[in-house]
């Protein structure tokens, strides 16, 4: 056979041209439906058969299970989604996927699409000169559909033909010939491929164009197509290689799930070869294992039958699949820093404004549960474990034992640093994207919690060193107003751990709303109980000092806390408007 070195590069150029129309069309689609396709990905996963539809749709939709898989990914790796539900997505994502050797099997081989293809380019190209960027977008989906085409066509035609060279099949005979060895093998060659050209399209419409030129027996290439089932994790394998541990995890079960339907099914290879001879006899009037033509549409069906039993086995068995992603993949448990650094806001959850945002307030919630809580609790001298428990917060408080603590340095090594990523973080977001009115405003909203929770942070300090103070005292008085102090915003920070770790989080959201109310009832001033006392002989002037000036900055900080809580949890709430009164008031 005479076919020579330039032959081949135009094999690879013709490859590459396919590539390059899929990558064209796949993105076009992204750019047309992305923001949408992401919203109902982190929506709409709440079990396992809606995870599983989702991934199909959003596969079938944008055309390319790559796509899909880095969403996942980068999903997992922002806690969009958990790992049950990234498994349920992927298994969806594998049957989406076949919606492409479809469309290659029908427009490639049954529709001449090389006599419209230009026509289409050139349509294309016009739609991509409007000012309109959906009108854009559709344009270059439509000139990556026909560049798509144009390279299948280019392929077909620097595939040399077999008939020429009846000498290939003697050669090729020896390794299609030997029975499951040979299945193996092929198996073996569409896992490598697919591996090597970093896409299952190309590699199915390699395939199919192999079949469909007489080089590869149907059962051969139906090999291949399993082989390429594997190959395509490595997308989602090397994208979770600089993400977390759960993100690796989302991509082993990816590896797991496609590797148990190679093991399951390939057994009963010839079985399910010969149901879908049948149905192809009926669909083309000619069987695939005798005339090749018949081959793509049969090696779609396969592709579609193979998937689709696979995932109805193992859906049930996400749990387990999960649980040994989670085996393979430990967790990563991180050193605690001098100076503490960001655990979510990393460059995969830039990615996309959902994980960009999910970010945000993931990191802001630790600050909160973290440093902040710290802080707080111990600066009010009681213990974290206290605070969580079931104890009633008068038992807790009869304690007058201190806990030493320093929140200037909690502030400076815990908060400070994390605080200013995350303003950088968050104005990176909005100049990287172009984010609908709804989503700035939820990142305002984060920002304006944080700003918030260091002002709390700071007002702890001097409440904290009269605490100290007042807790060894033998004035049971003062005593008693510091601890009605403490106990009034213990009860709210009670209240937002409780939130945090229900189900349900506006139930305790709606009693923390509550105390909002009651913080100026802190205010010895302006209740007038500091001048009873005073008059009283309760307490001294010196005293009487520190307590009005405490307990305004804990009404503050009760308040500031609410606001906190309300905004990190109602993204868009009527709280905006109420705060924006209170600021021309006091303006």
């Amino acid at each position: 056979m005479d076919y020579g070195f330039t032959d081949i590069l135009s094999l690879l150029g013709a490859l590459g041209l396919f590539l390059y129309g899929m990558k064209v069309m796949s993105d076009a689609l992204m750019e047309l439906t992305g923001n949408r396709m992401r919203s109902i990905l982190s929506t709409t996963t709440s079990n396992r058969f809606f995870a599983a539809f989702t991934g199909f749709s959003i596969t079938a939709i944008i055309q390319s299970s790559s796509a899909t898989s880095l969403m996942v990914v980068s999903f997992t790796n922002a806690n969009l989604l958990t790992l049950t539900e990234a498994i349920g997505v992927i298994m969806g994502a594998n049957i989406g996927t076949t919606v492409t050797a479809w469309l290659i099997s029908i427009f490639g081989f049954k529709v001449n699409m090389s006599a419209i293809a230009l026509p289409l380019v050139g349509l294309g190209f016009l739609m991509s000169l409007s000012k309109k960027k959906n009108h854009q977008h559709w344009g270059y989906f439509i000139i990556g559909f026909a560049v798509l085409f144009i390279g299948l066509q280019f392929l077909k035609d620097s595939v040399p033909d077999i008939s020429q060279n009846p000498e290939v099949l003697a050669f090729l005979s020896q390794y299609t010939s030997s029975g499951f060895g040979s299945v193996l093998l092929f198996l073996f060659i569409g896992t490598i491929l697919t591996l090597t050209v970093q896409s299952s399209s190309a590699t199915m419409a390699l395939t199919i164009l192999m079949t469909h030129e007489g080089w590869l027996p149907f059962d051969m290439a139906a090999a291949m197509v399993i082989g390429l089932n594997v190959g395509t994790t490595i997308t989602a394998n090397l994208a979770a290689s600089i993400a977390n541990y759960q993100a690796k995890r989302a991509a082993r079960a990816h590896l797991i799930f496609n590797l148990l339907g190679l093991i399951l099914l390939t057994p009963f290879l010839y079985p399910l070869l010969n149901v879908i001879d049948k149905i192809t006899r009926q669909l083309e009037g000619a069987s695939p294992f005798v005339e090749a033509a018949a081959i793509p549409i049969a090696l779609s069906l396969f592709h579609t039958f193979f998937n689709i039993i696979n995932t109805t086995m193992l859906i049930g068995f996400i749990s387990q699949i999960a649980r040994v992603a989670e085996w393979m993949v430990p967790p990563v448990i991180e050193e605690e820093a001098e100076i503490d650094q960001p655990r979510f806001l990393n460059k995969s959850s830039l990615e996309f404004p959902q994980t960009g945002i999910k970010a945000l307030f993931d990191e802001s919630l630790r600050l909160l549960q973290n440093a902040a809580y710290k802080a707080i609790t111990h600066g009010l001298s009681v213990h974290r474990e206290d605070l969580e428990s079931d104890r009633e917060l008068i038992t807790v408080l009869e304690s007058k034992d201190t806990i030493p603590v320093d929140i200037e340095k909690i502030y400076a090594t815990k908060i400070k640093s994390i605080y200013s990523q995350i303003l950088e973080y968050a104005t990176r977001l909005q100049s990287d994207f172009a984010l609908e009115q709804d989503k700035i405003e939820t990142i305002r909203n984060i920002l304006i919690a944080d700003r918030m929770l260091v002002h709390v942070v700071k007002r702890m300090i001097p409440l904290h060193k009269n605490i100290v103070c007042f807790l060894s005292s033998d004035n049971h008085v003062i005593l008693h107003e510091y601890n009605m102090i403490r106990r009034k915003i213990l009860k709210v920070v009670r209240e937002i751990h409780f939130a945090s770790e229900s189900e349900h989080p506006l139930r305790h959201i709606r009693e923390i709303e509550k105390e909002r109310k009651k913080a100026e009832e802190l205010d010895v001033l302006i209740s007038g109980r500091v001048n009873q006392l005073v008059l009283d002989g309760e307490i001294t002037n010196e005293m009487a000092t520190s307590l009005m000036n405490d307990s305004d900055e804990a009404g503050k900080i009760v308040r500031d806390l609410v606001d906190i809580t309300t905004l990190l949890y109602y993204p868009r709430d009527k709280l905006m408007d109420q705060l924006e009164e209170e600021k021309l008031e006091t303006a």
